[in-house]
């Protein structure tokens, strides 16, 4: 499975949308520091995220969240009990 999906900083409340194949490895990277976008806001936490079958679909998904603000404010309004 490919994953597509949003951390939310505890330190700022910022988000970072992403995409892996591995959820757990790849929060433990963001909070260990290993990622030059996220290292400076940790810890993180899942907010979010999709499963795909198809990395080619988690990327047009990863990059339809990333680049079109209309798609990141209805994710946000979708899970806007769940954004502390």
């Amino acid at each position: 499975m490919y994953y597509v999906y949003i951390i939310q900083s505890s330190k700022n409340k910022i988000l970072y949308f992403g995409r892996t194949r591995d959820l757990d490895k790849r929060l433990s990277g963001h909070n260990s520091g290993s990622n030059f976008s996220t290292r400076d806001n940790c810890p993180w936490e899942y907010v979010y995220f999709e499963g795909y079958k198809s990395e080619k679909d988690a990327v047009d998904r990863e990059l339809k969240l990333k680049n079109y603000v209309n798609a990141r404010t209805y994710i946000k309004k979708r899970i806007k009990h769940g954004l502390s």
